[in-house]
C-alpha cells in the first residue's frame, strides 16, 4: 500500500518521494492518519476502507476549492486514491502549534474574505448546494442545487438529518412542528450563497508553528455564511479576537443570535445520528427553545 501512496505522489508532484519514516498522528475520530516523510519533506496521510474513497474526493475538492480562493489557509490537497482495501488522502503537511490573538483575529479576517466567495458558475438555480454529496462527520449530507435558502436548510439539513434520526430511532416530537416554523424563522434574510467550511468547530481550526491560521476537515457547500459562524460557538467558542476580525472585514447580520440555535441544531441532531446518548434530549430542548 505504502510504496502505491509514494507512487502516486511522485506522479502528482513530478518528484520522486520515496517515504522513508512514518508515524501515526490524528486522524480525527474516522480516518486513519499518519505522517510520512522522505527525509527531505513530509505529507498527512488519512487512511479509511476502500468503500469511503468518495468521503476523501469530496474533501479534496473541498480543500481545493478553498484553497484557491487565496484568502485563508488550508492544507493543500495532493492526491486521492485507493490502494489494497483502503483508500487514501495525501495532505500537504504543516507543523501546527502556534496561535496567539492576533493569529485568532486574523482567522476571523481570513474566513470572512472566504465567505465573501460565490460560486464561480452560476447557473440557473445553482445558488445554495455544492458540485457533489458530502459527509459531515461520517453522515452523508446532501448538496443537491436549491435556488432559495431555507428550502435547502428545511429539506437538506434539518429535513434529512431528522429523518435519519427516526430511522436510528429517536424521538423528535416537535419536529415537523419546527420545519413548518421555519420560513417565518428566516423571514427577510437572504443571505448570498458563501463558500463555507460546514463543519467548523474548534478541533478542525488552529495555527501553524509560525502563526498561521488554518482551518481543515471541511464539508463544503455554498450555504449562508452563519451557518459556520454558528458552529464556532458551539463547543466551547473561539477567543474574542476571532469574531472581532471577522466582524471587521464582514459585519454579521442583525438576527444573528436567534438564526444560530437554528443552524446548530443541524449539528446536534448529527451527533445523535453519529453516537445515540443524550444529544437526543438536547436537540429536543434546542427544538422547544427555538419555538418559544
Amino acid at each position: 500500500m505504502w510504496t502505491d501512496i509514494d507512487a502516486h505522489i511522485s506522479q502528482v508532484t513530478g518528484e520522486k518521494f520515496q517515504s522513508s519514516q512514518r508515524g501515526s498522528v490524528s486522524g480525527g475520530c474516522i480516518n486513519q492518519g499518519y505522517q510520512v516523510s522522505n527525509g527531505k519533506g513530509s505529507y498527512f496521510i488519512k487512511l479509511n476502507q476502500a468503500s469511503q474513497i468518495a468521503m476523501f474526493e469530496a474533501e479534496a475538492l473541498g480543500l481545493q476549492q478553498m484553497y484557491d480562493t487565496a484568502t485563508i489557509r488550508v492544507p493543500k490537497p495532493i492526491c486521492v486514491g485507493t490502494a489494497g482495501n483502503s483508500c487514501y488522502i495525501v495532505l500537504e503537511w504543516l507543523e501546527m502549534g502556534g496561535g496567539n490573538s492576533k493569529s485568532w483575529e486574523e482567522m476571523g479576517r481570513n474566513l470572512a474574505a472566504m465567505h465573501k466567495c460565490s460560486p464561480i458558475v452560476k447557473e440557473e438555480n445553482q445558488s445554495f448546494g455544492w458540485n457533489m454529496n458530502n459527509t459531515i462527520g461520517s453522515t452523508p449530507q446532501i448538496n443537491t442545487w436549491t435556488e432559495n435558502w431555507t428550502e435547502f436548510y428545511i429539506q437538506y439539513r434539518l429535513g434529512y438529518q431528522f429523518q435519519l434520526g427516526r430511522r436510528r430511532g429517536g424521538r423528535f416530537p416537535q419536529a415537523q412542528e419546527l420545519l413548518e416554523a421555519i420560513p417565518e424563522l428566516l423571514a427577510g434574510h437572504e443571505p448570498q450563497p458563501s463558500l463555507v467550511h460546514g463543519d467548523l468547530w474548534g478541533g478542525n481550526a488552529g495555527c501553524t508553528v509560525e502563526g498561521e491560521p488554518v482551518i481543515f476537515d471541511p464539508a463544503t457547500y455554498y450555504g449562508d455564511r452563519e451557518v459556520d459562524i454558528a458552529m464556532t460557538e458551539l463547543f466551547g467558542g473561539f477567543s474574542a479576537a476571532f469574531y472581532r476580525g471577522y466582524n471587521e472585514v464582514f459585519p454579521l447580520d442583525s438576527g444573528y443570535e436567534k438564526r444560530k440555535n437554528l443552524y446548530n441544531l443541524y449539528h446536534i441532531v448529527n451527533h445523535f445520528n453519529l453516537f445515540g446518548g443524550g444529544y437526543e434530549s438536547q436537540a429536543n430542548s434546542m427544538i422547544s427553545r427555538i419555538l418559544r
